[in-house]
């Protein structure tokens, strides 16, 4: 007798699930729209994405109406009075809800990717990172549309900009690359191309320099981007000799762990190090280097990290090496954690699911590195 799971198919059960789950939080935020709607939907997901796009310090919903403000003092006046109040960023509320839904929409990827009959091998994941680099640059375009001065005209206005915010930038991209992916699937089984990854990677390269190239436009033709070769030189160059450091320390002392991941450890590595450099770089060493500005933490468990640094090390310390750096070490040992725990059983046993978690790393860190990179290389 065929069981429940052999009956059921399991792409139609994640499509009911996600159906089950929209229409739940729908009917929530009917029956009780200000604890529901108001108090957790707009203050810790939408809230933040409106204040961003209209480039707001913070966005305030009161009575069904949704007001923006650019002075610190007026956000805060508003809290005080119980109003609900949103900030561009993430919460810890936001990133835990966010966590859910990427591991929800990993299983939806995953099932995708057995029914197109790919993600095998390792050649898709490699074939995927121009698609990171490209998503991580298309959000500093955003960064630009809000550098645009009062009197001059965005050249992308809201509603639109929205598509190009954190979180939903990661759908955006998402929709991009299976559209590239279905197309060069096409192209092989055609016999149009002998193999659909190099072509996939083209069009993932062709979007990366498209969008570089209008940021590089911008950074000509106008006032309000610079540029400032010397960050992306530098971040990528520290961030590729400690990756290449730490993947071959690895291998010579505990070449077991490398066994696993092969090359994708150090694109893991190198991925969480352009992460962690570019925030120590323009966070704590940006006057060093010549940028004319200096950035701070913005993700919660960045902040924590570095409020726990300035607790534990005595201001003499800070002054001289700042208090960012234990971001970037935090980020290289949790890539050697990665490495260690995906051996060649998990990959044999599982291949797609394994690849999928490694490209699940690998965007969590060189997607917003890549943004911070930029957005400092262009005096954003």
């Amino acid at each position: 007798m065929a069981s429940i799971a052999d009956r059921v198919d399991p792409v139609r059960a994640w499509l009911a699930a996600a159906v089950a789950g929209v229409l739940a939080i729908a009917a929530g935020a009917l029956a009780f729209p200000r604890a529901i709607y108001t108090n957790f939907l707009w203050k810790y997901f939408w809230g933040p994405i409106d204040a961003d796009a209209h480039n707001a310090l913070c966005a305030v919903r009161a009575d069904g109406v949704v007001r923006r403000f650019g002075e610190s003092e007026t956000c805060r006046a508003a809290a005080a009075q119980g109003l609900t109040v949103a900030e561009p960023g993430y919460t810890l509320v936001s990133e835990a809800g966010y966590a859910v839904v990427l591991l929800f929409m990993l299983a939806g990827v995953l099932l995708l990717v057995r029914r197109l009959g790919i993600g095998t091998d390792r050649r898709l994941f490699f074939a995927l990172i121009p698609f990171t680099l490209f998503g991580g640059a298309l959000r500093v375009v955003e960064d630009a549309n809000d550098a645009v001065p009062a009197d001059a005209t965005a050249a992308i206005s809201y509603p639109a900009n929205a598509l190009i915010i954190s979180p939903v930038i990661y759908l955006t991209v998402f929709v991009v690359t299976l559209a590239a992916i279905l197309l060069s699937l096409r192209l092989a089984r055609r016999d149009v191309i002998s193999e659909f990854e190099p072509a996939l990677a083209g069009m993932g390269t062709v979007a990366l320099v498209v969008t570089l190239a209008y940021l590089a436009f911008l950074s000509y033709s106008t006032e309000f981007v610079a540029f400032y070769p010397q960050m992306l030189v530098l971040t990528l160059g520290i961030a590729s000799a400690l990756a290449v450091g730490i993947y071959y320390a690895i291998d010579r002392l505990a070449p077991a762990l490398n066994a696993g991941t092969g090359l994708i450890g150090l694109a893991i590595l190198w991925a969480q190090a352009v992460d962690g450099v570019a925030n120590v770089l323009a966070s704590d060493w940006a006057q060093a280097i010549g940028l004319p500005f200096q950035y701070s933490a913005k993700h919660p468990i960045n902040a924590i990290i570095v409020g726990a640094t300035t607790t534990v090390f005595p201001p003499s310390i800070i002054d001289v090496i700042g208090d960012s750096w234990p971001f970037l070490l935090v980020k290289l040992v949790l890539a050697t954690g990665v490495i260690w725990l995906f051996d060649e059983t998990i990959f044999e046993e599982s291949p797609r699911y394994s690849y999928l978690l490694m490209l699940a790393v690998l965007v969590v860190g060189l997607g917003p590195g890549t943004r911070d990179m930029l957005r400092a290389t262009f005096g954003i």
